[in-house]
């Protein structure tokens, strides 16, 4: 009798405030429409910078926008929107805008992907500041979500909780820079490299695990 093997799961570990996943993100969609049947994903947040209201360090802000030169440079096609910086009081914590995510899964797991979008194009394009609670509830409203229990949700202390252990969910399995790939079968997990102008790598790497 043959032993069935165990279903395995793709892990994608992520901020939605974090640039190079913002750059990762049309490849990720192509590869989620290639995925094999039957394959599991789940995506984590990796929680990128910790809840602060200290306004960021000059040296920071000129550090992360020769961050987004250098994304534009690598992965053509990459837009961002400088005014963000003149714009807004940026502040170095993605907290808020990981429990929005959760947030908006709370009220509709299918509103997930949207709320990481939003949270993207605000941040990248509009020269909005997801890290300011406001932005994330104006989001929710614009995704057609409830305001009020959204706003809830988000400083929820089981809100929190959630994050806390999805950030150690992805630790464990080694994300911790991002985006991060994690093809997991039982006790076996595998860390996946990904190309940031194409799926067809990625792919590759996911079809000869599952077929080993």
């Amino acid at each position: 009798m043959t032993q069935e093997r165990p279903p395995a799961t793709l892990y994608y570990v992520h901020d939605p405030m974090c640039s190079w996943c913002w750059a990762f993100r049309p490849v990720w969609q192509q590869a989620l429409q290639q995925l094999p049947v039957g394959l599991g994903v789940r995506q984590l947040l990796g929680g990128l910078a910790p809840d602060s209201d200290e306004p960021m360090p000059a040296s920071m802000q000129r550090y992360l926008q020769q961050t987004w030169r250098s994304i534009q440079q690598r992965v053509p096609g990459t837009r961002f929107n400088f005014d963000f910086w003149t714009r807004c009081q940026p502040r170095r914590s993605t907290y808020p805008a990981c429990r929005a995510v959760i947030a908006a899964r709370l009220q509709d797991p299918a509103s997930e992907t949207g709320m990481v979008e939003a949270i993207q194009q605000a941040y990248y394009l509009r020269a909005l500041n997801p890290s300011e609670e406001s932005t994330l509830i104006a989001l929710a409203g614009e995704l057609g979500l409830d305001q009020a229990r959204f706003a809830g949700d988000l400083v929820d202390a089981e809100t929190q909780q959630t994050l806390l252990q999805e950030i150690a969910q992805a630790r464990a399995l080694g994300g911790d820079s991002f985006p991060s790939l994690f093809l997991v079968r039982g006790p076996e997990s595998h860390r996946l490299q990904h190309d940031y102008r194409a799926p067809e790598h990625l792919l590759r790497q996911v079809a000869a695990l599952i077929d080993a």
